[in-house]
């Protein structure tokens, strides 16, 4: 498959897939007569997983990581064995965003329920509900 119908087929731009390719994500395909790169149509399914690893919080570098270990275990009828332990990490990470998240919340519907409107006059008052000293300090 040319580079076109490959982008196509996978809901990317040929931009991505140049930019995967070079990553190390895809192999380097092979080339045509006329210098075309010619994709094996499993390049579709790989795009596809590496853009839904993206959708779960997965880094390119991680996604690397995952498809090396694939390609490894490939046709062995196990699993890759990064997936479970990089899938926890990346639980643990979401979980402490969703934490970070809900606490962002109560803050603000605090200031709202409060009635701040204005951030200076409200940083001035004692009881107010934003905790900006450690927010300015990298602390929740």
């Amino acid at each position: 498959m040319r580079a076109g119908a490959v982008a196509a087929a996978a809901g990317v731009n040929l931009e991505t897939l140049r930019y995967y390719e070079g990553r190390g994500l895809l192999p380097t395909p092979e080339r045509s007569l006329g210098g075309h790169r010619i994709y094996p149509p499993e390049t579709v399914t790989t795009l596809r997983v590496i853009k839904a690893a993206q959708r779960l919080g997965f880094t390119l570098d991680e996604i690397s990581d995952l498809l090396t270990v694939g390609r490894h275990h490939h046709g062995t009828g196990r699993r890759p064995a990064g997936l479970q332990a990089l899938a926890r990490d990346k639980l643990v990470e979401v979980d402490a965003r969703i934490s970070d998240l809900l606490t962002i919340r109560d803050r603000l519907v605090a200031a709202m329920d409060a009635g701040c409107d204005d951030l200076t006059e409200c940083a001035g008052v004692d009881d107010c509900p934003i905790p900006f000293e450690p927010i300015a300090a990298g602390h929740r």
